[in-house]
C-alpha cells in the first residue's frame, strides 16, 4: 500500500511540475535519460545475434590472413592466421557458408563444429587449422565487442597486466652475420628495453657446410654457432636472456652437440633444433643436455602437445597461437602444459592484431613465460599501417594488456590494401 501511495505521488508531482511548467528539473532529467540512451549499446540481446559474412584479405605473399566476421548489428570480430594459409581464399569462404546465421556468441561450439566436420577435410592440422585459428579469434573478438568485455575476461580473467617479450633479431643467417654482428644486436636490444633476445643459428649458405642435404652440422659451424652466441652473452652480461632457434633444420647428433655446446651460454632455450614431427627424437636431445629445450610451434591443436608433455620431450613449449587452433585452443594446450609444471612461451610472427591476441591468452594462465616479439615492428612502416591500436605497442619490453572490448586492436583495411597479396579477393 506504501510503495503504490508513493508512485502515485510521484506521477502527481511529474504531471503538477508539467501544468506549473517547471522546466528546470524535467530538463535536467531529459539530459540524464537521453545521456544514458546514447552509452546504452544499439546492439539487441546477445541471443538475436548472428553471423552475416566472413571477408578476408592476405598479405605477405599469402602467409599472412586476416579476416573479419560481420553480424546483423554494428559490431564486427578481427582474426589473423599466419604460415600455413598460402591458397587459402576458398577454405575461408567454406567455414563462411557453414557459420551462416550462427551466433558468434558460441565460440567453442562453432570451433568444434568446423573441427568435427572437416575430420575428412584435414581437420588434424596444416591449412585447416590455421584458417580455423583465424576465424575462432575473430569469434573471440566479436564476442567480446557485444558483451563489453576484453577477451582475457571472457577466458576468465588475467593472471597479469603486462605481457613480457623478447626480441627476435632477425639476424637471419643468410647473411652470414659475424660475432660482432650478433654482439651489436643484442645490445640494441638490451639499449631498447627489452630483458630478453633471440638469435637465429642455421645458415643454408655456411661456407663450411659439406652437403646442403645432409642435415649434419660441422665442426666449423657447431663452432661458428657458439662463437656468435657467446658474443652475444659477452656483450649483455648474465642477466639478459638469450635463446636461439635452428629452425628444425639439423638431425638429432647435431642437435644433441649445439645444445651441450652451448651450455656455458646459459640460453633461455635452444629452439627446435630438429624438425617437429618425431616427438621421440626430441626426448633424446632434452635428455643429453642443461640447455633448455623449446619446440611447438609446428605443431597444432593441444593433440599436437600431448606426446610432446607426456614423455618430457621438451623443456618449454612454443605453441603459434595464429595457426595452432586458435585463442580457446591456446589456453587448453597452456592448461595442459601446467600440468606437467612446463612454461608456456608462445611464437609470435604476425600483425600487432596477433600479438595482442596472443597477451590476451598469456595474460589468462599462470604459466606464461615470455611471448615473442619482431624486430619488424620498429623497422617495417607496413606494420604500423595495416591495423589500428591505442598507445605505443610495446614499452620496456613489454606489452600492456588492452582492456578495450574485444582484442583491442582493428584491422585498418585502407592501410592494408597497398600490402594486399595479388589475385586474391581483399575483404570482398
Amino acid at each position: 500500500m506504501k510503495m503504490k501511495t508513493k508512485l502515485t505521488n510521484r506521477r502527481s508531482f511529474l504531471s503538477k511540475s508539467l501544468a506549473a511548467g517547471a522546466v528546470s528539473p524535467l530538463l535536467t532529467f531529459g539530459n540524464e535519460l537521453e545521456a544514458a540512451v546514447e552509452k546504452t549499446p544499439k546492439s539487441s540481446m546477445p541471443s538475436d545475434l548472428k553471423i552475416t559474412a566472413i571477408k578476408c584479405g592476405y598479405i605477405r605473399t599469402g602467409h599472412s590472413l586476416f579476416v573479419k566476421i560481420h553480424s546483423n548489428q554494428d559490431i564486427w570480430g578481427c582474426g589473423e592466421g599466419v604460415d600455413a594459409t598460402p591458397g587459402t581464399y576458398h577454405l575461408v569462404k567454406m567455414f563462411e557458408q557453414r557459420l551462416l546465421g550462427k551466433n558468434p556468441l558460441n565460440v567453442h561450439r562453432l570451433f568444434e563444429d568446423i573441427r568435427r566436420r572437416g575430420f575428412f577435410e584435414g581437420a588434424q592440422s596444416g591449412m585447416f587449422v590455421a584458417v580455423l585459428t583465424a576465424v575462432e579469434t575473430a569469434l573471440w573478438d566479436l564476442a567480446g565487442k557485444a558483451l563489453g568485455l576484453p577477451v582475457y575476461q571472457l577466458l576468465g580473467g588475467k593472471f597479469r597486466d603486462k605481457i613480457r617479450v623478447y626480441m627476435d633479431t632477425a639476424l637471419y643467417q643468410n647473411k652470414l652475420p659475424t660475432p660482432q654482428d650478433f654482439a651489436d644486436y643484442a645490445k640494441k636490444a638490451k639499449d631498447m628495453g627489452f630483458t630478453a633476445v633471440k638469435f637465429d643459428l642455421d645458415q643454408s649458405n655456411d661456407p663450411n657446410k659439406y652437403d646442403h642435404y645432409n642435415w649434419t652440422a660441422s665442426a666449423a659451424e657447431l663452432q661458428r654457432m657458439v662463437d656468435q652466441m657467446s658474443a652475444a652473452r659477452e656483450a649483455v652480461g648474465p642477466n639478459i636472456d638469450i635463446c636461439a632457434d635452428m629452425h628444425g633444420r639439423y638431425d638429432s647428433v647435431t642437435g644433441q652437440q649445439a645444445a651441450k655446446l652451448l651450455e656455458p651460454v646459459r640460453l633461455m632455450w635452444l629452439e627446435e633444433p630438429i624438425p617437429a614431427e618425431n616427438v621421440d627424437a626430441y626426448k633424446l636431445i632434452t635428455q643429453s643436455t642443461s640447455t633448455p629445450i623449446c619446440a611447438g610451434e609446428n605443431h597444432y591443436l593441444a593433440h599436437g602437445f600431448r606426446k610432446l608433455l607426456e614423455i618430457g620431450a621438451v623443456d618449454i613449449i612454443m605453441p603459434d597461437l595464429q595457426k595452432a587452433g586458435g585463442l580457446g585452443e591456446a589456453q587448453r594446450i597452456a592448461n595442459l602444459s601446467n600440468l606437467y609444471y612446463v612454461p608456456f612461451a608462445p611464437h609470435m610472427v604476425a600483425s600487432y592484431l596477433g600479438a595482442m591476441a596472443s597477451c590476451h591468452v598469456c595474460a589468462s594462465v599462470p604459466n606464461f613465460m615470455i611471448l615473442e616479439w619482431q624486430i619488424y615492428f620498429h623497422e617495417n612502416p607496413m606494420f604500423q599501417e595495416i591495423v589500428t591500436f591505442d598507445g605505443p605497442m610495446v614499452e620496456n619490453g613489454f606489452i600492456t594488456l588492452s582492456e578495450k572490448p574485444g582484442i583491442g586492436v582493428e584491422i585498418n583495411e585502407e592501410g592494408m590494401k597497398k600490402y594486399a597479396t595479388e589475385g586474391i579477393p581483399f575483404f570482398e
